[in-house]
Parts: C-alpha cells; sequence; structure tokens
C-alpha cells in the first residue's frame, strides 16, 4: 500500500436489507400509535368544551391576588342613613316621656315641686302645647342622650357588617365594642344632659354642687349595667326565648322583642342600689365637715328606698330602651332590607 492512502475500514459483519414484511409492520405500529394519540385529543377537547358546545374553557389557575376579601360596601352611604333615621325615630319617640319624668325628679330632688304635682304640669303642658314642649331645651337633652346612643349602636353594627363583608346589611352585633361604645356614647351625654338638668331645675338661686368622683363612678357603672341588658342582652336572649315560643304566640309578639322590653327592666333590680348609693354619697359626702355616714348607714338608707325606686327606674327605663329598643330595631331592620 502506498503511503498516504487510507486504511480502509473493516466490516463487523454483513449488512442486510430490511424486508417488506419489517418495514410493513413498523407502519402498522406508527398508525396505531397516532390513532391513540387523536382519540385522546378529542376527549380532552370534549371535557374543555361547554354544555352547549361553546368555546373551550380556559383552565389556568386564577392567579392570587393580595387581597382575598374585601369589605361590603354595597349601599353604605344609604345603610348609615338607615342607621341615622332608626336612631332619631326612636329618640323622638321617647324624649316626650322621659324628659317629663327626669324633669319630675329633678324638681322633686331639689324641692322646687312634689313629684306629682311636677308630672301633672309638664303633662298638662304636653297636651295643651306640644309644640313648645317638642322644642323645649329638656327635649332636645333627651333626644341628643338616646338619640346618640342608638346612633352608635347602629353605626357599630353596619362598620362590623362592613368590615367583615357581611351580605346581611341589618346584621346585629353583641359583642364586647358594642359594649363599649355605646356605654362610652351613653355615660358622656348623660353626664352632659343631668348638669344641665341639675342647672335647669334646681333650687332657685342655689349654686349646685360638684358631683364627686364616687358619685360619677357609681352613676358609670348603673349605665354601664343598663346597656349591657339593653344592647348585648337582647340579641343574645331572643333566639332563645322564640325557641320556647309556640307558633301562634310567635304571631303576635317575637323573642327578640320580649328580650328588648324584660332585659333592660330585670337589671334594674341590681343597678338600682348601686343608683342609691350614689345619690346618697353625693348628699352625704364623706368629707363634709360632719361625721361621715357608715356604710352600714349607707346601706340602710339603700334598702329603705330600694322598692319604690326600682319601680320608678323600671317606668322610665322600658320606654327608654324597651319601647325605644323596639322602634330602633324594627325601623332599622324594614330599612336595610330594602336596601338588600
Amino acid at each position: 500500500m502506498k503511503e498516504g492512502t487510507p486504511a480502509p475500514v473493516p466490516v463487523q459483519g454483513p449488512v442486510s436489507a430490511a424486508s417488506p414484511l419489517d418495514t410493513a409492520a413498523g407502519l402498522k405500529t406508527s398508525h396505531s400509535h397516532l390513532a391513540g394519540l387523536a382519540t385522546q385529543t378529542q376527549k380532552t377537547r370534549a371535557a374543555l368544551l361547554g354544555a352547549d358546545g361553546g368555546d373551550i374553557v380556559d383552565t389556568k389557575p386564577t392567579p392570587l391576588t393580595s387581597t382575598t376579601s374585601k369589605w361590603n360596601t354595597k349601599n353604605l352611604g344609604l345603610r348609615l342613613g338607615a342607621d341615622l333615621v332608626s336612631a332619631a325615630a326612636a329618640a323622638v319617640l321617647v324624649a316626650p316621656v322621659i324628659s317629663i319624668i327626669d324633669r319630675s325628679i329633678m324638681e322633686n330632688a331639689s324641692g322646687a315641686a312634689p313629684l306629682l304635682t311636677s308630672l301633672r304640669r309638664s303633662l298638662r303642658s304636653l297636651l295643651s302645647s306640644p309644640r313648645s314642649t317638642i322644642l323645649s331645651r329638656p327635649f332636645g337633652l333627651i333626644f341628643l342622650l338616646y338619640g346618640g346612643t342608638y346612633l352608635t349602636a347602629n353605626t357599630l353594627d353596619t362598620t362590623v357588617a362592613t368590615v367583615q363583608n357581611n351580605p346581611n346589611p341589618a346584621h346585629v352585633t353583641s359583642g364586647s365594642s358594642k359594649f363599649f361604645a355605646s356605654s362610652a356614647a351613653n355615660i358622656g351625654l348623660c353626664i352632659y344632659k343631668d348638669q344641665v338638668f341639675v342647672r335647669l331645675f334646681g333650687p332657685p338661686g342655689a349654686t349646685p354642687r360638684p358631683v364627686g368622683l364616687p358619685s360619677y363612678l357609681l352613676f358609670a357603672a348603673r349605665d354601664c349595667m343598663t346597656i349591657f341588658a339593653s344592647f348585648n342582652v337582647p340579641p343574645l336572649l331572643g333566639p332563645v326565648l322564640t325557641e320556647r315560643l309556640s307558633k301562634d304566640a310567635q304571631k303576635w309578639v317575637s323573642g327578640q322583642t320580649m328580650a328588648q322590653f324584660a332585659a333592660p327592666a330585670v337589671v334594674q333590680l341590681f343597678s338600682t342600689p348601686v343608683h342609691l348609693l350614689g345619690l346618697d354619697m353625693y348628699n352625704r359626702p364623706s368629707g363634709g365637715s360632719g361625721a361621715a355616714p357608715s356604710w352600714r348607714e349607707r346601706w340602710s338608707l339603700v334598702k329603705k328606698k330600694w322598692a319604690v325606686s326600682v319601680a320608678a327606674r323600671i317606668c322610665r327605663i322600658v320606654p327608654a330602651f324597651g319601647v325605644g329598643g323596639v322602634v330602633n330595631m324594627k325601623v332599622r331592620k324594614g330599612l336595610m332590607e330594602r336596601l338588600s
């Protein structure tokens, strides 16, 4: 072999050509594989088509957003307006009676007029000249007190329903937030009302003595008990009473209405002693020049006036938080159901 000529590649074995039978088998296998793919494609397309044979459904996963839930702001302005209207309706209904009772109690305590005399005079004025009574300052103060209390409770219910994305706009809460908010509004407005009533119906020419801290704390505890029984207890007690009522009885009265009347009245059995103790500490302060009354003497006075004072306070509280509470609840519920 000459130099520069490439060496031949060695042959490992004989190379045989494919037979016609092997070629036909390979083509048959490829055809079966393509037929299987076509069948699977048809099944996948049928699964993706809509029931009416429409477009293919997009099965891509929806991308997650940063806000998985949103607030229920539907008709929020109108819902807040419903809160205001229902609170005003309840307050304007109870204000005439409560202003008369509070004025009579204040004039009786100051010695300006006996209780029954003051009641008769105020009722006569209401019947003969209702316009002057409604436009009077005592009426406005009571309207502000209970209207503000009901409005605070209503707007808190609406706020909770909005933040929690509750689809029921008439939702009523019964938690601690409602208790603290309603108590703060009621106590603050009540203190302002009492200060003005003292100046309006106190003894002529007398300068009212400031209320001491112990009396303020007792009055605040009294009002907290009433607020809890008026706003927090009825939503919890109402369904229980409804379950125990027959269907015929439920046609006339609901468990919620019964609870709204009963709870504020019953709590007066326990809040009245606190009220009487606060009054006694104001009327007989322990820091005066004379000998301070002992706790035994104070509780003896409280027990002596307890029964008649409970009756008087029930007559005052039932219109304020019984009648007023039912009116506020029903008006708000009716307006909210229309908005939904």
